[in-house]
């Protein structure tokens, strides 16, 4: 029997409950899940934050192999699970998100080019 069979059935990640054991795909247990990350407006799976005794890693999308009811197996071993980033800033991503934020960054933009041009 594989480590997957008592997974349960596989769920989509909407529906991916905080304290979930993420796995390696050596079955090593390095922690649990933490939040869902998604790219909204695209309705794209982003990955996954997990909480290990080192601390929040973030998981990319790409190395999660199977999100099931009762674990999350990644495509990795424990020693690159090991090396995973730490998750980016929730706030700070809003921020950079924001409306505010992007209408300034254009408005940069269109002053830098202006001042090329000039």
């Amino acid at each position: 029997m594989s480590p997957t069979d008592d997974d349960g059935h596989a769920i989509s990640y909407h529906v991916l409950p905080r304290g979930t054991p993420v796995r390696t795909a050596d079955g090593v247990q390095i922690g649990t899940v933490r939040r869902v990350l998604e790219a909204k407006r695209e309705h794209i799976f982003d990955g996954i934050v997990v909480d290990t005794k080192e601390g929040r890693r973030f998981v990319d999308a790409p190395e999660v192999a199977r999100v099931a009811e009762r674990a999350v197996t990644l495509t990795i071993d424990a020693a690159e699970a090991a090396a995973l980033p730490e998750p980016a800033s929730r706030m700070a991503e809003r921020v950079r998100m924001s409306t505010t934020m992007r209408r300034a960054q254009r408005f940069g933009r269109s002053m830098r080019e202006r001042w090329d041009r000039r």
